[in-house]
């Protein structure tokens, strides 16, 4: 039950002696002012023996807190960290539950990444957590390895749409209001929980859909293909790992980039553009359902394999949709990457280059190159055995290593080695073994 030490990627985010089962939360939401009153009951255990206990919340007001229904000898809210003093001592394993009472105008925290969490649209909000915008809007042990089942309740105004992770479980109006409720009973790591509000329309077309009225059509075209991408991923990687479905939200602005959260994604109106030039994009986010949501790393130095996949999961689309194949896909970016700096190591590239492309890329051609080298047969049984073996939990690059090694019957650390933590960019292996059909 012990918690990792401080992540030297999100610095100020130390372990607060917490390992949560479950977060409750209730928002009650005004759009136009942006002005949220909420309730977080948080479910956890003792990590460790304590006293007291911290919580990571950013830019919002605490009203009351309460644990196990009593008031605690003391807490304070100082530089977004809840501190509760217990006023005695607990043994590690010991239930505490913890009631915070909170609200205020929430907004994105700004960091290396650019702002992250709670974001005002023109008309709506989307959440877009990753990696530590969870505490914008609820109090939380913001630790990717710390996964909970979640219960989001949103009361917002009539007229627009509400969707958070899971299942709707009712949707009850209330005096020109309604209330919305949530249940994401797969555990889920905080920076993955979200609320999108919006005046979409909610389709089903074998996934769900939220879109404004007005790219309904070009949403619909540029989406089509995705009932195809799924039946590909479950045929590569498993079966999708979220009993509540799929959903894709286009919200009515532009966005940067497209985001993903448990069980859904969400892009911008500037990536429907009724052409599907974002149809790679769509596959990525797609893949992050597997490698990010399901599988989520511990520690975040290990991300690429997070993005490595789900951009590798872009070239086997590209493949099956009668594109580029992924061995053309991988020999044009190798060489594009042998132009760039040497100087990224991607299974430990810094907080700064966390999200560098070159982290992407480099990463989907380490798959690529094992692909090559235990050919196709055994390379998907090496990623439907690691999407099945750590299923809804936490994974990080040495599991991975194992997994594929144990798969194949021979040892792969050194080629991963090559590729993961050494800055050079190695050469792809010829796959000598002959088993890989479909390579251009």
């Amino acid at each position: 039950m012990t918690q990792p030490p401080e992540d030297p990627y999100l610095p100020g985010r130390p372990e607060g002696g917490l390992s949560v089962d479950r977060y409750e939360l209730e928002l009650d939401y005004r759009v136009a002012t942006n002005r949220l009153d909420a309730r977080a009951v948080v479910h956890a255990r003792a990590s460790r023996p304590l006293d007291r206990f911290s919580l990571s919340l950013h830019g919002l007001r605490v009203r009351q807190v309460l644990v196990g229904g009593k008031r605690p000898e003391r807490w304070a809210l100082h530089d977004g960290r809840l501190t509760v003093r217990l006023g005695r001592e607990v043994l590690a394993g010991t239930s505490l539950v913890v009631e915070v009472h909170y609200g205020g105008q929430p907004r994105p925290a700004r960091g290396p990444w650019g702002e992250v969490g709670w974001e005002e649209l023109e008309d709506g909000l989307i959440v877009a957590g990753q990696p530590d915008g969870a505490p914008t809007w609820f109090p939380c042990h913001d630790s990717p390895a710390d996964k909970a089942a979640f219960s989001i309740v949103v009361t917002a105004e009539a007229g627009y749409e509400v969707l958070a992770n899971g299942r709707l479980v009712s949707r009850t109006p209330r005096a020109g209001r309604v209330r919305w409720a949530y249940e994401q009973a797969e555990p889920m790591a905080p920076y993955l929980a979200t609320v999108q509000i919006g005046r979409y329309q909610r389709l089903l077309h074998g996934t769900q859909l939220l879109v404004p009225p007005r790219l309904l059509a070009a949403a619909e075209h540029d989406l089509a293909r995705q009932p195809a991408m799924m039946a590909l991923f479950e045929e590569k990687f498993g079966p999708y790992p979220f009993a509540a479905g799929y959903t894709v939200v286009v919200t009515d602005d532009d966005l940067e980039i497209p985001l993903e959260a448990q069980g859904l994604s969400v892009f911008g109106a500037n990536h429907m553009d009724g052409r599907r030039g974002s149809e790679r994009l769509v596959a990525h986010e797609l893949a992050h359902q597997w490698f990010g949501n399901s599988l989520t790393v511990g520690r975040w130095r290990d991300i690429w394999l997070h993005e490595g996949f789900a951009c590798y999961a872009e070239w086997l689309w590209s493949e099956r949709s009668g594109g580029w194949t992924a061995h053309r896909l991988a020999r044009s970016q190798r060489a594009r990457l042998s132009l760039l700096p040497q100087d990224l190591v991607i299974g430990d590239p810094g907080a700064a280059a966390m999200f560098d492309d070159r982290l992407y890329k480099r990463g989907a051609l380490t798959l690529h190159a094992v692909r090559l080298t235990v050919g196709d047969d055994v390379f998907f049984e090496i990623l439907r055995t690691w999407t099945a073996r750590y299923r809804h939990g936490t994974v990080s690059t040495e599991q991975f290593v194992a997994c594929a090694s144990e798969v194949a019957g021979a040892p792969l650390a050194l080629l991963v080695e090559s590729w993961v933590y050494r800055a050079a960019l190695p050469e792809l292996p010829p796959g000598s073994f002959g088993l890989v059909p479909q390579l251009g």
